[in-house]
């Protein structure tokens, strides 16, 4: 039996040599996806761009327009000279947000009155218009908490007025709230999933396609140990990926490691033997390689947007939910986001290691039985 599955090892050892090209994407391509998405996957909204018509004109709206652009979430294009400017210049897409004051901003501030201003907001991006909605709501409470305090330290005479909550505010495991610290690791798997179903999908396809399957059939292998040769070498060809990623990670984009590596390495194996299996089974029911390609397409893009790599899976609508795990990437973004940002280690992600180990089985299993369905 170990001589069977070493040959064929050996085998696709000498194929994946002579095909330097192939190889030389495949250790190269992970670490330049990583560079092009890292820098171009943001979800963390920042410097949108505003226009402002200030007709008070005065301390009082200059301050209210700089607490706008102090927050960085805001960029003061220019100050225009009519309410109609400022429509006109979101519609042309020139500006996201427009700010209106109106002439009696600071008289009714100053007056102790409610002084009213407006933000016209771009909602044709809702994720910038819900950024800039609560900033700028968040803006007016609090000129409006620190307008109610200067009014009444001047009716007490008191240099100050004690808050009646004193809310402390902690963020753990990603204090500053980078958007980078919370994608790359999701991107690692992300890659990893995408290196492996690619790297298998087109592994029985090529036998066939080159006439060599024939040969394989009526050797003494057997259907399993095929597909374990098969498999042996992609997965060691993917882990020697793993750390060259989470290095760049690590050193480029300064991710900090607050786990261990060599448990994020063991899992990264599991994960790996799931997603090349899968591939393997893309490739037990594909008869070309462009069939295979569609195939691997098929399921890497629903597992992009299911498995909770850009929003949780609880904020999906509730039909999706069960769809998400059936998806092994699905867990391994939660055991690769707990090891990297949390630290935390086997005692907790159990739950999802269980079922990852449970799913590359299954799949192995699957495509070995598909496999030998195809011999008979």
């Amino acid at each position: 039996m170990l001589q069977r599955i070493w040959a064929m090892v050996y085998k696709e050892f000498i194929q994946i040599r002579r095909d330097r090209r192939t190889l030389a994407m495949v250790l190269a391509l992970p670490v330049i996806q990583l560079l092009i998405f890292g820098y171009a996957i943001n979800t963390q909204v920042q410097h949108i761009r505003m226009v402002v018509n200030d007709q008070s004109k005065d301390a009082d709206s200059r301050a209210f327009v700089d607490a706008f652009v102090n927050t960085t979430y805001f960029d003061l294009v220019e100050y225009l000279d009519s309410d109609r400017a400022v429509r006109e210049s979101v519609d042309s897409g020139n500006a996201k947000v427009g700010l209106l004051i109106p002439p009696d901003f600071s008289a009714n501030l100053r007056g102790g009155r409610q002084a009213q201003a407006q933000v016209l907001i771009d909602g044709s991006d809702p994720n910038t218009a819900q950024t800039a909605l609560f900033v700028s709501s968040s803006i007016a409470q609090v000129r409006a908490a620190d307008q109610v305090a200067a009014i009444l330290s001047r009716i007490t005479g008191q240099s100050g007025v004690q808050a009646a909550i004193d809310l402390r505010p902690v963020v753990l495991y990603n204090p500053n709230m980078e958007s980078v610290d919370f994608m790359v690791p999701g991107l690692i798997g992300l890659i990893l999933q995408f290196q492996g179903t690619i790297l298998t999908a087109f592994s029985i396809v090529r036998e066939r396609e080159r006439g060599t399957l024939e040969q394989l059939i009526v050797t003494p292998i057997r259907a399993w140990e095929l597909m374990l040769g098969k498999l042996l070498p992609y997965t060691l060809i993917a882990m020697s990926v793993v750390p060259i990623i989470v290095g760049v990670g690590v050193f480029w984009f300064k991710v900090e490691m607050a786990g261990s590596f060599w448990l994020l390495l063991a899992l990264a194996f599991v994960f790996l033997l799931g997603t090349l299996g899968l591939g393997m089974l893309v490739s037990t029911v594909s008869r070309t390689q462009v069939q295979a390609m569609q195939g691997a397409q098929f399921i890497l893009l629903p597992s992009f947007l299911l498995a909770g790599f850009f929003y949780p899976v609880e904020s999906m609508p509730a039909f999706l939910q069960p769809l998400s795990y059936f998806i092994p990437l699905t867990y391994f973004l939660r055991i690769i986001r707990g090891i990297v940002l949390k630290g935390i280690g086997l005692e907790f992600l159990w739950p999802q290691v269980i079922p990852l180990m449970l799913y590359s089985l299954a799949l192995f299993w699957i495509s070995a039985r598909r496999f030998q369905k195809r011999l008979e």
